[in-house]
């Protein structure tokens, strides 16, 4: 496919292809055209009550055919009965959608080749607040069990209120009023992993359980809908993760090596409350009113234990033979330290955050012709992350204790490297706590333990204490109407205004830890030894594991705050406000072309924007930092039209084309107003004198012009078929870069004086350059009853989506966006007849750049390797069996993740230089859900 396509060809073009390719696969004609004898079974066979996921795969696809715009949806049914432990993984398996994983669990969820930044998330229709540090909705933090439905908008239109290039996700509750019979429900679920317990204090088992309520009263005016979801979900890993790999020239030839490594095994247990309640009330015939709330409690506690081995960075003596270096690419794929000493890490991790949202919305048909909405909501996050790293070794300091000889060898593919060690790791007599090795520099920790006058400089870290915390805040009002009206073409025109006001704080928070027998090495107390920890996966045998967070919490370590002589702190703890008032038009239209129907929506909506942002400037002076608070204002204002245009060619077959201006706001933490400032004696090239390096407040967001053509034919109930080609120009991007911004009477850390000169040159990120992406997409919704009645029950959805992209940064050079994968495919296949339910999905996604959390928690972007990923469920619903009490009975096992797909990263082009190698083994669940 070219860089650029045209819209009308893909419109041609696209039903011929694609049918002619189904016929020719399947030998079916019947697609585009069905037989009298074929449509007459089929009628047959609708007429039967279809429950389970075949129901929710027709209800979904009713909601796509139904649809203004280009959309995919997901039915309770679909995201109850899926091995799913959030929304996220359900989602993911939607054509053009794919995921992220953090930690084993499906997270980030990504549309079209968009990172999770440049589409929105809405709950109920409304914007939602998220736990990480940016936009990008964590989507392992909603429960899948508690949902209604999901509805992904591919295309804009005007009345929506959220904005995202790629697209707009949109969960939702039940409407208690829309259900025809009392509903109680109870589901269950044992969770085993297929790893043992990789830590001795570690869980390998864990459980699930929803209670859910739906029931109307008062002549059916008033319908209440409650859930409470619990879960406890154990997670193993055993990870391979490098420093890095430094290369060297010797003799003209380029070489790279092993920079050190620190793997670890890690186990986990997420635990998850979760509330749900909606109260649907309508008190006259032309009023409704709907309150909804949420609550979410997410713990996700983790143990980890692993050997941090030095190995060119380190003080060891380094050899390596020439036999064990690539030929292609130079990398020495086995060489030894020798006189090496490690770091015995036993860490831990604990991530809390609290979610509440709440939202009212009342309808009101003042007439016939007029209904007038009001909505109001509030939505918040409070994520407190507590990480804990504990130190020990042979000795206390460089060239202290016992050393070792250690020898990396990597066999090739993209698992890391294994190791041949000599010493006893599980040995607690050798391995002691305390700082093994001089590093983490700080002058206050070194002023804080000067020993009798002399300091012991970099030897007083026994461990580090990371802390940072997030709170996010968004309220929102909005008042629309839709006036029904007589004009031409036009049937309904849709007007509104919306105020939204936004505010996430970050604090940066990281300590020192030094023992209280320092400079003395401390044998580890028998109350606090738990065995060990094996790490046999790389070959290191086995390490001590200790309690090390008891012995925190009993007083062993001395704290010391890293912000006294760490700006890093500074400049990673901000507050970022936004106020975005809109107002929106939009026509609904209906008409006909040469007989068949074309519908559709134009609209315009206006975007106001001001954005706040408070922080710190600040330089390190004589070791310590010095700062001043910061306060930076910005507006910008933003058109939106939005088009959107459905030809039903006829009763089964339809044609959609979307063109639309869409926007990305810039990233929270990228918008900050923290920065490290520096005068310098000579101007830079831009004649300033000034110079500051954090974030830019000023940022405006990302655009894009978009266009969509979809063919689409329902040729069942159950089953659909469907392509689409969509092109976005990318009008504006932000990438790195230099700006200029001013500081008047801000002070020269050093001298404390207010220079004359006040311009500043920033580096960080700017709007600028941009570029195109585009793509086609291919689904399929397959019921084998099409062929034969004999097959009915069997079935499969399919989807492709290839994704292609030419974006240059500022300087002309080529850029990859992040989360792009050239392609994204899923495939489930099921059975579902006379009680016994069959499936097995898969997803699949091809290399993209991603964003992890590195040290001290900052968002590093890496290059993961792309990952297939299959999950299966086997069950029987007891509703046909005959046998008494059991009517509301349904039993299942579930499996996720069957064929250990491990979540690799590079660093760097070359295959053999793994940055994270990360196994999770498999999943298996055995559940029930039973309705009175």
């Amino acid at each position: 496919m070219s860089s650029r396509y045209n819209p009308s060809k893909g419109l041609r073009f696209a039903p011929t292809l694609l049918s002619a390719a189904i016929m020719a696969a399947t030998g079916v004609p019947a697609f585009a055209q069905t037989s009298a004898d074929d449509q007459e079974a089929i009628d047959a066979i609708e007429e039967i009550e279809v429950t389970g996921f075949r129901r929710s795969v027709m209800d979904s696809i009713s909601t796509k055919r139904d649809a203004a715009a280009v959309v995919e949806a997901i039915s309770a049914e679909d995201i109850g009965k899926l091995p799913d432990s959030s929304i996220a993984e359900a989602i993911s398996r939607l054509p053009g959608l794919t995921s992220q994983r953090l930690d084993g669990r499906a997270s980030k969820v990504t549309i079209r080749g968009f990172g999770e930044n440049e589409s929105a998330t809405t709950f109920n229709g409304r914007e939602q607040v998220s736990i990480g540090d940016n936009r990008g909705v964590e989507f392992d933090l909603y429960p899948s069990e508690i949902m209604s439905g999901v509805t992904v908008y591919k295309t804009p239109s005007a009345n929506i209120e959220a904005e995202g290039i790629a697209g707009v996700i949109d969960m939702q509750t039940v409407k208690p009023l829309s259900r025809d019979e009392r509903v109680i429900q109870l589901n269950g679920q044992l969770e085993q992993t297929s790893f043992d317990k990789l830590n001795p204090d570690g869980d390998n088992q864990g459980h699930r359980g929803t209670f859910s309520y739906i029931d109307k009263f008062a002549d059916d005016r008033l319908g209440v809908a409650f859930a409470y979801s619990t879960m406890s979900s154990p997670n193993q890993e055993e990870r391979w993760n490098a420093w890095g790999y430094p290369e060297f020239t010797v003799d003209g030839q380029n070489y790279s090596i092993l920079g050190g490594a620190k793997p670890f095994v890690r186990s986990s247990t997420l635990e998850r409350d979760s509330m749900m309640l909606v109260v649907e009330a309508q008190p006259m015939d032309n009023l409704k009113t709907t309150f909804d709330a949420l609550y979410v409690d997410f713990t996700d506690e983790k143990i980890l234990r692993g050997i941090e081995i030095p190995f060119a960075w380190g003080q060891g003596a380094i050899s390596a033979q020439p036999e064990n270096v690539d030929a292609a690419s130079g990398f020495i794929t086995s060489g030894t330290t020798t006189g090496q000493r490690v770091v015995v890490r036993n860490d831990l991790e604990k991530r809390d955050a609290k979610l509440n949202s709440f939202g009212f919305n009342a309808e009101w048909d003042v007439s016939d012709e007029l209904v007038v909405e009001f909505d109001a909501s509030m939505s918040s996050v409070e994520r407190d992350i507590w990480s804990f790293e504990s130190y020990a070794g042979t000795g206390r300091g460089n060239d202290v204790g016992v050393a070792d000889t250690l020898t990396y060898t990597f066999d090739g593919g993209n698992t890391g490297a294994t190791f041949d060690h000599g010493l006893d790791y599980s040995d607690y007599n050798l391995i002691q706590m305390g700082g093994p090795l001089t590093w983490g520099w700080s002058q206050a920790l070194n002023d804080k333990y000067n020993i009798g006058g002399t300091p012991l400089e970099n030897t007083a870290q026994d461990g580090f204490l990371n802390a940072p915390e997030i709170d996010d805040e968004l309220s929102s009002l909005k008042l629309a109407a839709t006036q029904m009206v007589d004009a031409g073409i036009v049937n309904s025109i849709q007007y509104g205004l919306s105020y939204r006001d936004r505010e996430k704080t970050k604090k940066s928070q990281g300590y020192y830890m030094t023992l209280n027998a320092f400079p003395e090495m401390l044998t580890v107390p028998e109350e606090y030894r738990l065995g060990s920890a094996s790490l046999d996966f790389i070959g290191m045998g086995n390490m001590i594991a200790i309690d090390s967070g008891a012995m925190l919490r009993d007083g062993y370590y001395d704290l010391t705050d890293e912000a006294l002589t760490g700006i890093q702190h500074l400049t990673k703890s901000w507050s970022v406000a936004e106020t975005v008032t809109a107002a929106f038009v939009q026509a609904d239209f209906e008409s006909d072309i040469a007989g068949m129907a074309l519908t559709g929506n134009v609209g315009l909506r206006y975007v106001q924007t001001e954005q706040r942002s408070k922080g710190s400037a600040g330089n390190t002076i004589d070791g310590l930092v010095v700062a001043s608070p910061t306060n930076i204002s910005h507006d910008y204002e933003n058109w939106l039209p939005s088009l959107n245009l459905s030809l039903a060619i006829d009763d089964q077959q339809t044609v959609r084309f979307g063109a639309a201006q869409t926007l990305s706001r810039a990233r929270l933490d990228e918008m900050n107003a923290s920065v490290q400032v520096n005068y310098n004696q000579q101007p830079d090239s831009n004649g300033n004198y000034w110079s500051i390096n954090g974030g830019n407040p000023a940022l405006e967001p990302k655009e894009a012009t978009g266009f969509d053509v979809t063919y689409e034919n329902y040729f069942s109930q159950e089953g659909y078929f469907s392509v689409a080609l969509f092109h976005k120009e990318l009008d504006s991007w932000i990438f790195d870069g230099t700006y200029e911004t001013e500081l008047v009477g801000v002070a020269d850390p050093a001298t404390g004086n207010v220079p004359a000169n006040s311009t500043a040159t920033g580096s960080g990120k700017v709007n600028g350059g941009g570029g195109t992406l585009q793509g086609y997409e291919l689904a399929v919704a397959l019921p084998f009853n099409v062929f034969s009645e004999s097959l009915d029950g069997f079935g499969l959805l399919a989807s492709h989506t290839g994704v292609e992209s030419d974006v240059k940064d500022l300087n002309g050079n080529d850029y990859e966006l992040p989360g792009l994968s050239k392609s994204i495919e899923s495939l489930t296949m099921y059975y579902e007849n006379h009680g016994f339910q069959v499936r097995t999905s898969m997803r699949k996604r091809a290399d993209f750049k991603g964003d992890v959390y590195g040290i001290g928690f900052d968002t590093v972007q890496v290059d993961v390797k792309g990952e297939t990923i299959w999950d299966a469920q086997i069950g029987y619903n007891f509703e046909d069996s005959g046998v008494t009490g059991l009517e509301g009975l349904s039993i299942f096992l579930q499996a996720y993740n069957l064929t250990d797909e491990p979540f690799t990263t590079l660093s760097g082009d070359n295959a053999l230089q793994v940055r994270d190698y990360q196994s999770y083994g498999s999943t298996y669940l055995m559940g029930f859900s039973y309705k009175l």
